[in-house]
């Protein structure tokens, strides 16, 4: 997964830490989760598309999801990530 945040706020840093406890209790494992700051790395933003932080994208399995703006809802986070393959539609 990858994880597209505005700079390196408390909230940034807060959604990041919330993001790795929430897999590790719902999946019971840690998750490869590659943070990018829009900042630091716009040429990553522009190429997957994003435009606004914080958005996560599920890139494996395929295809694919795209969650964008508020991670706090722990089921919509959780549903993007188990999606089942063959839906097409994004989150959100």
């Amino acid at each position: 997964m990858r994880l597209f945040v505005a700079g390196s706020s408390a909230r940034s840093l807060r959604t990041v830490q919330e993001l790795r406890q929430l897999c590790q209790q719902a999946l019971g494992a840690a998750v490869d989760l590659e943070v990018v700051d829009i900042y630091q790395q716009p040429e990553l933003a522009e190429r997957d598309g994003v435009v606004a932080a914080p958005t996560l994208l599920r890139i494996s399995p395929a295809p694919v999801r795209r969650l964008v703006g508020d991670l706090s809802d722990e089921q919509r986070v959780l549903r993007m990530i188990t999606l089942a393959i063959g839906e097409d539609e994004d989150v959100g």
